[in-house]
């Protein structure tokens, strides 16, 4: 499939997630780019267009409003950015899709919020067979420079072996990462003028989209901030609520639970889910699910973190580095076709957890994140014992690991230790 170059960004750098959506768009007539703002999902969309509709123009909002097929004018590939802001725009693209004889790769759709349940009305049809989607997230290291692609995800999940890899890093380097985050519009900018985006982000996420919603600035901002004293921890909603309360009883739990799914849907945040492999007794008490946030600079901004700050502050900077190995592990898994390509975390009744377990192609893996290779030795014992659990009880037919890995922030090489688990520095994972 060619596409008009016309509309391609100066500067664009190349994104892992293009071959999945080039696969999708063959596929469908329409395909829908969904994730959090500023993560590049436009850019990405406009290398692949010859037109574009901008539903955040007031003047274009409007006239879609009136008619939602306006929106899909232009020459196709066309692009309708930020679809939500008109719902109906989802119906008119479907209609659109049938009515062209269900013509591959016509539209394609961005998005950073999901519908409000007052809104899903307006959708009276799912897509299904017309539209696809495809999610996307700020860059892996490996998208933007900091680091490379020598260790693919995906062909360990295949069962390969790992080829040795060397890059240096420290724990100075983890400390730039987190605060820089993945933002494309980070590119070429100082590690302090990178560090403004993740701080204006927020700052606007609390200026308009709370405000949108009828919600509490202040109170939003509290509850992101208890968020990032708890990132990496399965919080229960009371201790979110004292956390913003300094100690005190906060708000309800339905408030929580109201601003906690005004981030999710604003894709601010995502859930971790506990993994629950097929021996585990669904009679047992399930795992909370984790939060984390979209990048990790997000939470070093609510923090006031600063890479100074963080090399004198490694627990801190360790639970920042989990967020980012986390979003890299999603990022990766979103280029992959098929479904039930997922990550979990896991945690018993026994008090064994580890922090990241890979499905995909039917496949699992389990990788702990280190903050440094010197505690390799710490995360490889996590690992060997969920291995040894899992394959305990043969009646449960749990299939082996297609890989066990330590992903460390500090590090220089990517090898296998005597023991079959793997040493994987997190600036040499690749998709």
């Amino acid at each position: 499939m060619s596409y008009a170059k016309n509309l391609t960004p100066d500067g664009y750098r190349p994104r892992l997630i293009e071959s999945r959506l080039d696969a999708l768009m063959k596929s469908f007539g329409c395909v829908e780019i969904n994730g959090p703002k500023w993560c590049g999902k436009t850019w990405t969309a406009r290398t692949r267009c010859a037109s574009m509709t901008k539903l955040d123009d007031p003047a274009e909002r409007e006239a879609a409003g009136m008619d939602p097929a306006l929106a899909l004018t232009g020459d196709f590939p066309h692009l309708v950015d930020e679809w939500q802001e008109v719902p109906e725009v989802w119906d008119a693209a479907r209609r659109f899709i049938d009515d062209s004889g269900n013509a591959r790769g016509l539209l394609l759709l961005t998005g950073s919020t999901s519908l409000k349940a007052d809104e899903r009305g307006k959708v009276r049809h799912s897509g299904t067979g017309r539209i696809a989607r495809l999610s996307m997230r700020p860059m892996a290291l490996c998208e933007s420079g900091e680091g490379s692609s020598a260790v693919s995800l995906g062909a360990l999940m295949d069962g390969d072996a790992l080829q040795p890899a060397r890059k240096e890093t420290g724990l100075a380097d983890v400390a730039r990462w987190c605060c820089r985050g993945g933002w494309p519009a980070n590119m070429g900018l100082s590690d302090d003028a990178a560090a403004e985006t993740a701080a204006q982000y927020i700052q606007s996420v609390l200026d308009v989209n709370v405000i949108e919603e009828g919600k509490s600035p202040a109170t939003a901002l509290g509850l992101l901030r208890a968020l990032a004293l708890n990132v990496s921890q399965a919080a229960t909603y009371k201790t979110l609520a004292k956390d913003v309360s300094g100690g005190e009883a906060g708000p309800n739990v339905d408030t929580v639970a109201a601003y906690l799914d005004l981030f999710d849907r604003l894709k601010l945040t995502e859930e971790l889910r506990g993994w629950e492999p097929p021996m585990r007794s669904k009679a047992r008490v399930r795992v909370k699910p984790k939060r984390y946030f979209c990048d990790p600079s997000l939470a070093a901004a609510l923090l006031g973190a600063t890479p100074e700050k963080l090399l004198h502050d490694t627990q801190t900077l360790g639970m920042l580095f989990e967020n980012l190995v986390i979003r890299d592990l999603r990022v990766f898994l979103s280029t992959y076709s098929g479904l039930g390509n997922d990550v979990f975390y896991y945690r018993d009744d026994q008090g064994l957890e580890v922090d990241a377990i890979v499905e995909c192609g039917g496949r699992w893996a389990g990788i702990e994140v280190k903050l440094s290779d010197t505690k390799a030795d710490d995360g490889a014992a996590n690992l060997k014992k969920l291995r040894d659990k899992m394959l305990a009880n043969p009646a449960a037919r749990n299939a082996e690991p297609a890989f066990l890995a330590v992903v460390v922030g500090r590090g220089s090489l990517a090898y296998a230790r005597s023991d079959g688990v793997l040493v994987i520095p997190a600036a040499l994972l690749g998709a």
